[in-house]
C-alpha cells in the first residue's frame, strides 16, 4: 500500500518504508552563505529568489540540486565567485590577489583528510545501499513469479525503485557545483559565531581574528597580537591550529574549557566559536591611542585625505560609520567619521575639507605629512549599519558625507547580504566628488551596486527651504527611479541642512522613518 508518497511493504514479519533505502544519504544542503559563495551572488539575492519562489529552501539551507536549478549557468562560468570576490577585495579595500594564498602545507593536508574520510564513508554507504538494492530486487523478481496481488505489488515497488535510482543522479552541471564546492572547503573553512549566528570563511592564511574582521564581523579583541587575551573565544566543534605566536597565557581552566586565541589560531576544519560579537555602539569601550600618519593625499583642492597607522598592539576597535576624535600638533582637535572599514587592520582613514580660517583644516592642508604622530580618541556616534538586515540598501552621499558612507559600504559589501546597494554621491560640482574611480570601480566589480553621481550647483548649506527645493527637483527624480525606495535601508550622510532636507523628503515618500540612517556633519 501506499501512504503519503511513502511505499510500504511487508518484508518477512517486518514492515519497511522506502526510508531504509535513504541509509543517511540526504541531499547535500549548504547554507545560504556558502550557497552564495559557491554561485557567485550575494545573500540577499539568495533571500530574494527565497522570498519570490524561485528557490525552495529548508530550515534557511538549499541543496546543490536546486541552487543549480535557479543558477542553471552557475557551474559553466570562469569569472563565478573566486575572482568577483578577489576583484571587489581588490578594488574596494585595496588587497592585491596575489597576497592571497593557499593555507599552510598542515592545514591544508587535514582539510585533505577530512574529504577523503568523507569519501570513503560515502563509498561505502554507496556500496551497501547497492548491496541492500540488488538483494531487494532479486526478492522483488522471487514475488513477481508468485500469483496475486503481490506480484504486482512488487513489480510496481521494483518500478519506483528504479525511478528513485534515476532521480537520485546528479546532473553534470550539479556535480560541478559539488566539485567546486569540495574545492573550496579545501582552501577555506567555515565559522559560524554563537550566540550571534554570525557566520564567515577563513582563507589563505588568516586568522580567525583577521578574517572576521575582513568578513565585517566585529569580534571582540584588543591587541591582536597575542599580548592581552581579550580575542579569546570557546571553540564548540571543529578543529583549529596555532600559527602565530603570542605572550599571552591561557589559564588552564579554560584551556580545558576549549578556548583559544583567535588572533593566533587558524581554522582547520569547519568551527562553531562561542565570541563575543559587538551588536551595537554600546558594546565598544571607549580607547585612547597613539599613530602615526602614512600619507596625506589631496584628491583635489578642496579635500585632504588622511591615512593614519596604528601600533601593533594598541589597535581602534570601532564600527563601520563611527566617528573619532583626531588631535594634531599637540593641541588641534576635531571630531571626524572614519572612513576607512573595520576590516582594514591597523589602517584608518579620515576625510577633510578645506576651510579657510580654521586651524584643525589649515593645520592639515598646510603642515600635517607623512611620519607626524597622531592622538585618536573613540569610537563615537550610532551611525552604524543595520547588520541583521538583507533589505536593499541606499546610500547617499553630500560631499565629504562620503567618509561614513565609504566605510558602511564597505561594511555591507564584506558582509554580503544586501539584496542590492545603491550609492548617490551629491556635490555641487565635480570636484566635490574626489574619489570618483573608487566609486566607479565598486560598480565595476559588483553585480548588485549602482553608482549615480549628482551635481547641483548652489550651496549645501543654505537655508532649509531651498535645500528641500534642491532635493525635491534634483535628487528626487534619481530616487524615484529606484524601484526598492521605500522597502530600503537608506543611509544619508553631509551637511546638516542637507541631511535634514533629505530625510524630510524621504519620509513626505512613506519611507519608514526606522529604515532611514543619517549623519549630520558640523
Amino acid at each position: 500500500m501506499q501512504e503519503r508518497g511513502l511505499c510500504f511493504f511487508k518484508f518477512t514479519d517486518y514492515e519497511y518504508t522506502s526510508d531504509i533505502f535513504d541509509l543517511n544519504i540526504m541531499p547535500k544542503l549548504l547554507n545560504l552563505h556558502r550557497a552564495a559563495r559557491l554561485v557567485g551572488v550575494t545573500r540577499g539575492a539568495l533571500q530574494k529568489k527565497i522570498q519570490g519562489g524561485e528557490l525552495d529552501s529548508f530550515d534557511g539551507m538549499v541543496t546543490l540540486d536546486e541552487l543549480h536549478r535557479a543558477y542553471p549557468n552557475a557551474a559553466l562560468e570562469d569569472s563565478t565567485v573566486l575572482e568577483q570576490i578577489e576583484q571587489i577585495k581588490d578594488s574596494a579595500f585595496s588587497r592585491r590577489i596575489m597576497d592571497r594564498t593557499l593555507p599552510d602545507k598542515e592545514v591544508l593536508a587535514a582539510r585533505l583528510h577530512e574529504l577523503s574520510k568523507e569519501l570513503v564513508e560515502s563509498k561505502a554507504l554507496l556500496n551497501h545501499a547497492q548491496g541492500m538494492l540488488s538483494g531487494i530486487s532479486n526478492l522483488l523478481d522471487e514475488w513477481a513469479k508468485q500469483p496475486g496481488e503481490r506480484a504486482s505489488a512488487a513489480a510496481s515497488l521494483k518500478t519506483w525503485l528504479q525511478e528513485q535510482r534515476l532521480q537520485t543522479l546528479p546532473t553534470s552541471d550539479a556535480s560541478a557545483l559539488m566539485i567546486r564546492d569540495n574545492f573550496l572547503r579545501v582552501i577555506s573553512a567555515q565559522v559560524k559565531v554563537l550566540p550571534s549566528g554570525a557566520d564567515f570563511f577563513v582563507e589563505g592564511n588568516d586568522t580567525i581574528l583577521e578574517a572576521a574582521l575582513r568578513a565585517g564581523i566585529p569580534l571582540a579583541y584588543g591587541c591582536s597580537s597575542g599580548s592581552c587575551g581579550s580575542c579569546k573565544a570557546r571553540v564548540l566543534s571543529g578543529e583549529i591550529k596555532q600559527v602565530r605566536s603570542h605572550e599571552y597565557v591561557m589559564p588552564p581552566t579554560q584551556q580545558a574549557q576549549g578556548y583559544a586565541l583567535m588572533c593566533s589560531c587558524t581554522a582547520v576544519s569547519d568551527l562553531v566559536l562561542e565570541a563575543e560579537v559587538a551588536q551595537s555602539p554600546h558594546d565598544l569601550p571607549q580607547q585612547q591611542l597613539s599613530g602615526e600618519v602614512r600619507a596625506v593625499d589631496q584628491p583635489t583642492d578642496e579635500v585632504a585625505v588622511i591615512h593614519i597607522k596604528t601600533p601593533l598592539r594598541d589597535r581602534l576597535r570601532f564600527l563601520a560609520g563611527q566617528r573619532a576624535v583626531l588631535t594634531l600638533g599637540g593641541s588641534l582637535a576635531a571630531e571626524l567619521p572614519i572612513a576607512s572599514c573595520p576590516c582594514e587592520d591597523r589602517h584608518l582613514e579620515f576625510h577633510v575639507r578645506r576651510l579657510h580660517g580654521n586651524y584643525f583644516s589649515d593645520y592639515v592642508f598646510d603642515q600635517l605629512k607623512a611620519g607626524d604622530g597622531v592622538s585618536i580618541r573613540g569610537p563615537g556616534g550610532d551611525f552604524v549599519l543595520d547588520a541583521a538586515s538583507s533589505r536593499p540598501t541606499i546610500f547617499i552621499a553630500f560631499c565629504t558625507g562620503f567618509a561614513p558612507v565609504k566605510s558602511l559600504m564597505e561594511h555591507a559589501m564584506a558582509l554580503d547580504q544586501a539584496e542590492s546597494i545603491h550609492l548617490l554621491w551629491i556635490a555641487t560640482k565635480e570636484s566635490g566628488l574626489y574619489l570618483p574611480g573608487l566609486a566607479r570601480a565598486w560598480a565595476d566589480a559588483l553585480d548588485n551596486f549602482t553608482y549615480t553621481p549628482i551635481l547641483v550647483g548652489g550651496d549645501l548649506d543654505a537655508t532649509a527651504t531651498r535645500q528641500e527645493s534642491m532635493v525635491a527637483r534634483i535628487i528626487g527624480p534619481k530616487l524615484l527611479a529606484i524601484p526598492t525606495l521605500t522597502r530600503a535601508d537608506i543611509y544619508v550622510a553631509g551637511p546638516s541642512v542637507a541631511v535634514g532636507a533629505m530625510k524630510k523628503f524621504l519620509m513626505g515618500l512613506c519611507v519608514p522613518e526606522a529604515q532611514i540612517f543619517v549623519d549630520y556633519e558640523g
